[in-house]
């Protein structure tokens, strides 16, 4: 089993501010939130589409991002 660790206390020589000061503490309640990615300007949509399983795999076989390759293929034949 692992072993109780000890608490150490915070070193004396410690270069980190006091988050608890004023100055701080406005800084933290006028910080914008900003949670996940941004937004992007064009947004794809969602779909389901049956395709043969070794058109899947060649495209899964060149790894990441093989969703992104099919859509640029069916860009291309679209003449897009």
């Amino acid at each position: 089993m692992s072993e109780n660790k000890k608490h150490m206390p915070a070193a004396s020589d410690d270069d980190a501010p006091d988050l608890s000061a004023p100055y701080w503490a406005d800084k933290f309640a006028s910080a914008t939130v900003q949670r996940g990615r941004p937004k992007a300007d064009v947004t794809k949509v969602s779909t389901t589409i049956r395709l043969d399983p070794d058109i899947i795999a060649a495209f899964k076989a060149d790894g990441a991002g093989w969703q992104s390759r099919i859509n640029d293929a069916l860009r291309k034949a679209a003449g897009l």
